[in-house]
């Protein structure tokens, strides 16, 4: 039986780990930075600052008490701590790092505008701020081959499809940042490629409740839950037999430098 931690890094983190890597690139954090991550979740993106920045330190940040578990438990270092924390309300004294970044979490925190704010707070004037969230209604063939199949076969699977999520179309995590006065916003698009290798690799994540997807399925009755499963199948393999399956994601990444204390 998977731990919440577990269940997640099953469902996402096989694609958080390609990700995070290119939105560290993106972000120019340097070697000797003090990084925060919020919202590490089981510590994706930190272990990527680690290993580009072989002599900075790196905190990380996470609501849920089980993914810093697993976090802690599978990256052990000197320079890597995570902590249990809200993105809204961060612990840390003002302008402690240099650079502050967040993966796939703010389209799902509560009042993201806090969120940055607090980001800004703790990150040093002239430091970056850089964060990730998916293209939920494009170019993230995960799920958007999961709702538009949920969809079509229950009509009011819509609303809770993630494409509705705030920050997941082209400009408005640019938006967002310039709300908070960050300097030199640029916003980019980080694409992936993900394999699967077999349909079931695909489908068993979404059986663990993990996310507004998993949580559509555990609504499902068991004949709708096979329908949906055979959907699915249909459309990532055709009429061939089951085999590897390769993804492709698109996320909007953004980042910005601090100009002002807040």
């Amino acid at each position: 039986m998977f731990s919440i931690g577990e269940a997640y890094d099953a469902f996402m983190g096989r694609w958080s780990r390609r990700l995070a890597p290119l939105l560290v690139q993106f972000a120019a954090v340097a070697d000797g930075d003090y990084v925060l991550d919020v919202g590490s979740g089981t510590g994706s993106l930190t272990v990527a600052v680690a290993a580009v920045a072989p002599t900075s330190r790196i905190v990380g940040v996470d609501l849920s008490a089980s993914y810093v578990a697993v976090a802690r438990q599978r990256h052990q270092s000197d320079r890597v701590q995570f902590e249990v924390g809200d993105a809204q309300h961060l612990q840390f004294g003002e302008a402690m790092f240099d650079a502050t970044l967040s993966l796939l979490i703010l389209n799902f925190v509560p009042d993201p505008e806090k969120a940055l704010n607090e980001m800004a707070r703790v990150t040093r004037s002239g430091g970056t701020i850089a964060a990730a969230v998916w293209d939920y209604g494009g170019e993230m063939e995960m799920l958007r081959a999961f709702w538009d199949e949920a969809i079509a076969l229950t009509s009011d699977a819509d609303a809770k499809d993630e494409r509705h999520m705030r920050f997941s179309r082209k400009g408005d995590l640019a938006e967002l940042w310039r709300t908070q006065h960050l300097k030199d916003v640029f916003e980019t698009a980080l694409i992936i490629e993900t394999p699967f290798v077999s349909f079931d690799d695909y489908w068993s994540p979404f059986l663990a409740q993990q996310g507004p997807a998993g949580a559509h399925v555990a609504t499902l009755s068991p004949h709708h839950r096979e329908q949906l499963r055979l959907r699915l199948r249909r459309r990532l393999l055709g009429d061939r037999p089951d085999g590897p399956v390769m993804l492709r994601a698109r996320a909007w990444a953004v980042r910005g430098t601090v100009s002002r204390r807040h």
